[in-house]
């Protein structure tokens, strides 16, 4: 069949195959040429991280975090996620895909790794983790022990192992209506969006779904089933903004989620400082810059803004997509001289957050950013904003609007 993109309410239905794999690609192309330009692999051996384990593994931070463990340090992975495969009929989703890319190449490359499909708040899950890391540390002949966890679950929904109930999360301001200008995706006119606030309920299920719980199980888990290894690093991402998106994103249910998640970073410290006998931080939150995912699109002020920023980061040379910031996670923050010299301390701002939004929030970014969307009309949009950025990056997530690919030619979406 012949895939182009089905668009409904600022939300893409379908993914292309090829489209997905040409992407992961470029991005595994991007990791091993910007490890090699920066002799990132001139630490000692053992202080690379060996086994990985990405939680959120098929797209966003979550895929480009394994690509570069891969394919930049040559670590094992075990991936996590829950997609839907494609038929011979009916396009998977984009994380199926790029999970089907991603396990080629690295077989290619001569790395090993596993993915596992299924529900990652699930207690059975979790124990098939324990048993891929094992199995996988075999395969590599090394100690079956993870000395890295990526946490970059998006799931709208999750179901609490224990009680069985199912929370769903919503993206919503606290305490009153909020009302901000967007972009049509597809017009690419301005509109005015408007959002009720979250109620009590909405916000405590916010936090489940997308708050630190899970996090803090997971390594619970992996702890009691002897897989963790004595240098272990976790991170989770979050985002946090200018203070002109506070109102629906810092300040609203999703900010309360996030701030969860630098809750469960205290604790998780706290708990394994004793059990691994550790004497320094190993859990952190990595704030990071805005980039445009699956979900973006829908959230009131954010397609502007980041168009905006878009149009002010490249313009200074500044722009970062998921892949290259993850190189600089790994690179200049968890895997830095200094992160691995005696000291062994990674560079984070006053509350312990690595901060991979510095460029995004310099205070030169921001101050033109915020002049150019006083002056935005309808007239001048393209020029102050980088609406087709935007566009090009929301189409290539699901796999459209990649160099080299043919959209007219006929494929079998069951396969990449």
């Amino acid at each position: 069949m012949i895939i182009k993109p089905m668009i409904r309410n600022e939300i893409c239905l379908n993914s292309h195959p090829k489209g997905c794999a040409q992407s992961v690609l470029n991005q595994i192309n991007y990791v091993r040429t910007a490890f090699k330009q920066n002799g990132a692999l001139a630490h000692a051996e053992n202080s690379f991280p060996r086994l990985v384990l990405v939680l959120g593994s098929s797209t966003g931070y979550g895929l480009a975090s394994r690509i570069t463990a891969a394919f930049g340090y040559g670590a094992a992975t075990v991936g996590v996620s829950f997609e839907k495969a494609g038929t011979a009929s009916k396009p998977g989703t984009p994380g199926w895909y790029n999970n089907l890319a991603f396990g080629t190449e690295a077989a290619a490359a001569g790395l090993i790794a596993k993915t596992l499909d299924g529900d990652a708040y699930s207690e059975s899950l979790k124990a098939q983790a324990v048993e891929a890391i094992r199995s996988v540390g075999a395969q590599a002949g090394i100690p079956p022990k993870v000395d890295l966890i990526i946490y970059s679950l998006a799931s709208p929904v999750r179901t609490e192992p224990k009680s069985g109930v199912m929370y769903r999360s919503v993206i919503k301001p606290i305490g009153e209506t909020y009302s901000g200008k967007t972009i049509n995706t597809v017009s690419g006119e301005i509109i005015e969006k408007s959002v009720l606030p979250a109620t009590e309920e909405e916000i405590a299920a916010t936090v489940k779904v997308m708050g630190g719980e899970d996090w803090e199980l997971w390594i619970d888990s992996l702890d009691a089933a002897g897989v963790l290894s004595q240098n272990v690093k976790t991170v989770a991402y979050t985002y946090i903004g200018p203070e002109l998106s506070w109102a629906i994103y810092k300040n609203g249910s999703i900010g309360r989620a996030k701030a969860d998640l630098e809750r469960a970073a205290a604790a998780i410290n706290a708990k394994l400082t004793g059990s691994l006998k550790k004497r320094q931080t190993f859990a952190w939150v990595s704030v990071n810059k805005a980039v445009v995912t699956r979900a973006s699109a829908v959230i009131p002020i954010i397609p502007l803004y980041i168009s905006c920023l878009f149009k002010v980061m490249k313009g200074k040379g500044l722009h970062e997509g998921c892949v290259e910031q993850t190189v600089r996670l790994f690179r200049d923050r968890l895997y830095s001289q200094e992160a691995l010299g005696d000291g062994g301390k990674v560079l984070v701002d006053s509350d312990g957050r690595i901060r991979l939004d510095d460029w995004e929030m310099q205070e030169d970014v921001q101050q033109e950013v915020t002049e150019r969307m006083e002056k935005i009309t309808k007239d001048n949009l393209l020029e102050l904003c980088d609406v087709e950025g935007f566009k090009h990056d929301f189409l290539e997530v699901h796999g459209f609007d990649v160099s080299g690919i043919d959209y007219e030619a006929e494929i079998d979406p069951s396969r990449i």
